[in-house]
């Protein structure tokens, strides 16, 4: 062959090369489009083909866990998120999945050991980055009940990243468990001018009426009904927090299953577990909610809230020493949540001692 046909293969196959390339990038990204869009199982199909396609791209793992987690496939998460180490050891989006996967199985210390190295891998000039990363570090020190140092990361975020939605969310939450709802307040409501979403909307609700501005707090909460329900038959939705108003604010356990149910059908992931249970219960449906509950917790999380909820919810089917251990897991941990459960367990607690008087 002669050199000149020779350079003209060349500079073909160079383009084939670029042009696969192309197509495989637009393809990851249509499902991150997928994935922002909440259409996890299309999103899964796709980056499993590209998975098949190319078994060597570390970020076709990092999507494979992302949609996993999100429908509840939490095996399926943790084997593609240790693909991603084996190909290239102490990557730092692996890292990052890998501390998420380990605070929902339940060890929180090697949560935290994963995102704080996934934080020193991040260079300074990434500020975006290395909000988002102290912000799950303070999540993570939160959640274990350290509340103090979560209020030094959290505030170290918001040093890195001023108005970091997810930083100030956290802080707000740190803020709420120190019963300082008025600062709370603040927060969220700093939170929902930077991201007006229904969700975020909601908690700035539930806080206001944990500072006794009832008025304001009643006008949020219907505000935010009428923003989820606007979403509500999207995938992309605040079906979660709807399910939890009208379980618990607006008393209409009927419409709360409504949603519970269409959400269930859609994906199996903790949280979602935990709406639907606690639905089915606020509806009598008490043997099923424990059922859907135990298995959220059989993931191995340790939350506050679902602990409460499980601990309500196995009082109702009358296992007292189940209801205790659920209530004592939750005020061990750190949130309003943890409160609320603190005083049911005190009359647990106090029921058991005017027994053994007789």
């Amino acid at each position: 062959m002669n050199k000149r046909l020779t350079a003209f293969f060349v500079i073909i196959s160079s383009f084939a090369v670029g042009q696969a390339l192309n197509n495989l990038d637009t393809e990851k990204a249509r499902v991150s489009t997928l994935m922002n869009e909440h259409e996890f199982a299309a999103a899964l199909d796709l980056a499993k083909a590209l998975n098949k396609r190319v078994p060597d791209d570390v970020m076709i793992y990092g999507l494979l866990t992302d949609a996993n987690l999100e429908l509840g496939n939490y095996n399926e998460a943790e084997t593609s998120t240790q693909w991603m180490l084996n190909l290239r050891p102490g990557n730092r989006p692996a890292l990052i999945r890998t501390a998420h996967l380990r605070e929902l199985f339940g060890d929180a210390e090697g949560a935290y050991e994963a995102i704080d190295l996934a934080y020193q891998s991040t260079p300074p000039t990434e500020t975006e980055e290395r909000a988002s990363i102290l912000t799950e570090m303070g999540h993570l020190r939160f959640a274990s009940g350290n509340s103090d140092a979560a209020e030094k990361l959290l505030q170290q975020a918001l040093a890195a990243s001023p108005n970091y939605p997810n930083a100030l969310g956290g802080l707000a939450q740190v803020r709420m468990a120190q019963k300082r709802y008025g600062d709370a307040v603040v927060l969220f409501q700093q939170r929902y001018r930077v991201a007006p979403r229904p969700g975020n909307l909601y908690e700035l609700a539930e806080a206001l009426q944990l500072a006794g501005r009832n008025s304001e707090a009643k006008k949020a909460f219907a505000e935010f009904e009428t923003q989820a329900l606007l979403e509500s038959g999207k995938k992309d939705n605040s079906n979660r927090k709807l399910i939890f108003y009208y379980a618990d604010h607006a008393h209409r356990p009927a419409q709360a299953l409504k949603v519970a149910e269409q959400e269930i059908s859609w994906r199996h992931d903790i949280y979602t577990l935990d709406a639907y249970a606690w639905a089915l219960h606020v509806n009598g449906q008490d043997a099923q909610a424990r059922k859907q509950i135990e298995t959220a917790l059989a993931v191995g999380i340790r939350d506050a809230k679902i602990f409460l909820h499980a601990g309500i919810i196995a009082r109702k089917s009358g296992d007292r020493a189940a209801t205790e251990r659920y209530l004592k897991q939750s005020a061990e941990l750190n949130s309003k949540d943890s409160e609320q459960a603190r005083n049911p367990l005190a009359g647990l607690t106090q029921s058991a001692r005017s027994k053994s008087a007789f």
